[in-house]
C-alpha cells in the first residue's frame, strides 16, 4: 500500500515514526562511531531511503533535515551517514542522500557543501535530478553560498554538470534574475548543445514574471553572443505565449523587446529575423 493510500491520519503516523525511528538509528550510530568505530548507515534509514514509494523517501529526508537542526549535537554523524549513502549501490539511496543534503543546505551550506560535492559526478539521472532540485531550494533559500558553489563548477570540463549548475539556479531567477543573469552571461560561448539549449530554457523561465523581462533585456544589452540572444528573445517570446499567467501579453512583451533592446552590436538587424 503506497503513502498515499493511506488515510490523513496513517499518514501523520507514519511520518512520526519514520522520524522517530530515524532518530534513534541516528543516536545508536553516534554512540558506535564516538566509541571509535567506523561509520556505518544503519538499516532504519537504508529502508526508507530505499523504499520504492517517492514519498517514503521524501519522509525520511524532510526528517533527516528537522533532526540536523533541532539535534545540533548529531549535525556530525548526520553529514557523516549522508557521506556514506551517497556512496551505496543503490541510487535511491544516493538521491534520498542529496534531497537531506539540499534541505540542510537551505539553511547552512557550509555544513554540507564538501559532501554534496561527491553527488555531482553521480552517473544515475535520478541522484542527478535531485542535485538539480537540492540547488534550486538552496538557490531560493540561501543564495549566497549557494551561487558561490555553482559559479565553482560552471566552467567544469563535464557538460552535465554545467547543465546541473545553470538549471539548478533557475528557481532563484524567476523571482531575482539579476542574481542569476551574470552567471548565465559566463556560458554565453558554451559551444555543448545541451548546456546552450538549457541556458535559453533558464531565460525565458526568469523572464515573464512582474519586473524580470525588463531585467532580462537590460542585461543582454551587455551581452555579446548575439545568436544566442536572438534564439533566447524567441523563447521568451515563447514562453509568453504559453504561459497565459504571464505579467505581460505576448504582445506587449514584443514590443518592450523592441523598444529596449539596443541596437548595438548589430542586434537590430539581426533580432527579428526568424529561423527556420
Amino acid at each position: 500500500m503506497g503513502y498515499y493510500d493511506l488515510s490523513k491520519e496513517e499518514r501523520q503516523k507514519l511520518a512520526y515514526k519514520t522520524e522517530e525511528d530515524i532518530m534513534q538509528a541516528i543516536l545508536a550510530s553516534n554512540d558506535w562511531y564516538k566509541q571509535g568505530n567506523e561509520i556505518f548507515i544503519p538499516i532504519h534509514i537504508i529502508n526508507y531511503a530505499s523504499d520504492t514509494d517517492t514519498y517514503i523517501r521524501k519522509n525520511a529526508y524532510l526528517a533527516i533535515g528537522r533532526i540536523y537542526f533541532s539535534k545540533t549535537n548529531l549535525k556530525e554523524i548526520i553529514v557523516l551517514i549522508l557521506n556514506q549513502m551517497l556512496r551505496n549501490s543503490n541510487e535511491k539511496v544516493r538521491q534520498t542522500s542529496v534531497y537531506a543534503l539540499g534541505e540542510i543546505g537551505k539553511k547552512d551550506f557550509e555544513g554540507i557543501k564538501n559532501v554534496f560535492e561527491y553527488a555531482l559526478k553521480d552517473k544515475h539521472h535520478s541522484v542527478r535530478n535531485a542535485v538539480i532540485g537540492s540547488i534550486k531550494q538552496m538557490g531560493q533559500k540561501n543564495p549566497d553560498p549557494t551561487f558561490e558553489f555553482a559559479k565553482k563548477y560552471l566552467h567544469d570540463s563535464d557538460p552535465k554538470i554545467r547543465i546541473m549548475m545553470v538549471h539548478g539556479i533557475e528557481l532563484r531567477g524567476r523571482t531575482h534574475p539579476q542574481d542569476v543573469l551574470p552567471l548565465l552571461e559566463e556560458l554565453q560561448n558554451d559551444e555543448a548543445g545541451p548546456v546552450r539549449k538549457m541556458l535559453i530554457h533558464v531565460i525565458g523561465q526568469i523572464s515573464y514574471k512582474k519586473g524580470c523581462l525588463e531585467k532580462v533585456i537590460d542585461a543582454f544589452n551587455s551581452w555579446k553572443n548575439m545568436d544566442l540572444v536572438h534564439d533566447a528573445v524567441i523563447e521568451i517570446l515563447n514562453v509568453h505565449q504559453r504561459y497565459k499567467f504571464s505579467a505581460r501579453s505576448p504582445e506587449n512583451a514584443e514590443k518592450y523587446i523592441k523598444e529596449n533592446l539596443q541596437e548595438n552590436n548589430s542586434i537590430g538587424r539581426i533580432l527579428w529575423t526568424k529561423k527556420s
